[in-house]
C-alpha cells in the first residue's frame, strides 16, 4: 500500500473522522476479528470473470453496497469503510450469527476497511467501471475543505482507475457540499457531467443517509460524471 513517502502533495492523510463510536456489542467484535478478515479486499482476483468491478467510497451502512449486488449480480464490488459500526451493520446482513469464522462469503464483494483512496492510489490504472460516492461527510466548514473526497486533488487520482465511459455517481444533500462539487467539477476537464438529478434516479438506492435528509427538510441532488 500507498506509504507517507508516496502520498501526493495535497492530499491530507487524514480524511475521515472517527473510526468507532459507542462501545461494540460481542456479535460485533466477532464480526471485526474474524468475519472482516476473511472478506478484506487484498487483489483484483476475487472479480475474474465479472461484469464488471465498482468501487463505493464511505459505505455507511451498508445498504446501497447491499442493493447493488443484488441488483447486479455478475457486478464485482469494493466497499470502503472506515467506521466500526458500519462496517458491522454491513456483515451483519451476510454472516450469520455464530458462523462468523465459516459463513460462506459474497462472491463477488470485498471490504475496504481503510481509507479509499490509499487503494485508490494502488489499483491498476483503468481497473475500475463504476465509482460511487453517496452522501459523504460534508466538512462543511472552511478550513476542513481539504478534507472532502471531492477535490481538485482527487480528480486526477479517481480518472486515472476509472476506465474511460466510466461513471462517477455523487450524492449529496448538504448544501456547502453541493456547491462545492458544482465548483470543483466545473474547473476540471476529465469528466463530463450535466446538471445534478433532484429526484434519486433510477438504479440509483435509497440509503439511510437520504432518509435522514429528507426527514430533515434537505433536499439531495444526485450527479452522474463519466470518465472522458
Amino acid at each position: 500500500m500507498t506509504d507517507d513517502d508516496d502520498w501526493p502533495e495535497g492530499i491530507p492523510h487524514r480524511l475521515y473522522g472517527r473510526r468507532r463510536g459507542k462501545k461494540l456489542r460481542p456479535r460485533q467484535e466477532r464480526l471485526l476479528s474474524d468475519a472482516l478478515p476473511r472478506i478484506r479486499f487484498t487483489d483484483l482476483g476475487f472479480a475474474q470473470g465479472s461484469k464488471a468491478l465498482w468501487f463505493e467510497v464511505g459505505f455507511g451502512g451498508g445498504e446501497h453496497t447491499l442493493a447493488q449486488m443484488e441488483a447486479n449480480p455478475d457486478t464485482a464490488i469494493i466497499a470502503s469503510e472506515v467506521y466500526e459500526h458500519g462496517l458491522c451493520s454491513l456483515l451483519t446482513e451476510i454472516i450469520p450469527d455464530g458462523a462468523e469464522a465459516t459463513a460462506p462469503l459474497p462472491e463477488r464483494l470485498r471490504l475496504w476497511p481503510a481509507d479509499a483512496r490509499e487503494l485508490l492510489l494502488d489499483l491498476p490504472e483503468a481497473s475500475l467501471d463504476r465509482l460511487f460516492l453517496m452522501f459523504p461527510d460534508p466538512w462543511p466548514k472552511t478550513r476542513h475543505a481539504k478534507r472532502r473526497f471531492v477535490h481538485p486533488e482527487m480528480i486526477p487520482i479517481v480518472a486515472r482507475v476509472l476506465k474511460p465511459g466510466a461513471q462517477w455517481r455523487v450524492a449529496s444533500d448538504d448544501p456547502t457540499y453541493q456547491a462545492w462539487v458544482r465548483d470543483v467539477f466545473a474547473a476540471q476537464a476529465i469528466f463530463r457531467g450535466g446538471p445534478p438529478a433532484e429526484i434519486r434516479p433510477e438504479g440509483w438506492p435509497p440509503t439511510r443517509y437520504e432518509a435522514k435528509a429528507f426527514a430533515a427538510g434537505r433536499k439531495p441532488l444526485y450527479w452522474t460524471f463519466t470518465r472522458a
